[in-house]
């Protein structure tokens, strides 16, 4: 049985609380209205670097959104750098929060609706 893979939406969602998201929509958008209003290439470039945070199960994602629109007269460059701390589970699975977390909220849910 192959291990559970990395929900990458998810991931890219929980990065920089939503932020990466939004910039890599935008960088996406603008470059490819660049390219069809010029006709020229753009370029979307993204890099994630992780690095072990201490001794724990945990990695420091420092993520990387670099995009070069193409304008009439040359291009627009953007960068944008920031970094997320991110659990490592079973099978190197990548997620916000630890897959052995538990749910605080459940048994009191559960309490009210009993009552």
């Amino acid at each position: 049985m192959s291990p559970k893979p990395t929900d990458i939406s998810t991931l890219f969602n929980d990065l920089d609380a939503g932020i990466f998201a939004e910039r890599l929509s935008a960088a996406l958008r603008d470059t490819a209205l660049g390219v069809v209003t010029t006709g020229k290439k753009g370029k979307v470039t993204i890099m994630l670097d992780l690095e072990r945070i201490g001794d724990s199960s945990q990695v420091q994602c420092k993520h990387q959104i670099k995009y070069a629109r193409p304008t009439a007269k040359g291009k627009a460059m953007e960068e944008a750098t920031t970094s997320t701390p991110l659990h490592v589970g079973a099978g190197g699975v990548l997620s916000l929060f630890p897959e052995s977390q538990t749910d605080m909220f459940a048994k009191r849910a559960t309490e009210a609706a009993a009552d």
